[in-house]
């Protein structure tokens, strides 16, 4: 796992970092609670994510 950055190593991290981190935990937040309010069960949300994480944690180490 050479290739894998542990973003604590790099700190500060820069301007774009930060906005492209949190754009993409907004984007996330407002998928699940329109996941949510679309009446999907919350495991069903709970599992898509996981196996999206599972995906990119697989194409990481790989």
């Amino acid at each position: 796992m050479t290739n894998v950055t542990r973003l604590r190593h790099v700190l500060p991290m820069s301007p774009d970092i930060n906005k492209a981190v949190n754009d993409l935990d907004g984007a996330i937040a407002k998928a699940v609670d329109a996941a949510k309010a679309a009446g999907l069960p919350q495991g069903l949300v709970v599992s898509l994510l996981h196996g999206h994480a599972q995906v990119q944690t697989s194409i990481m180490v790989s």
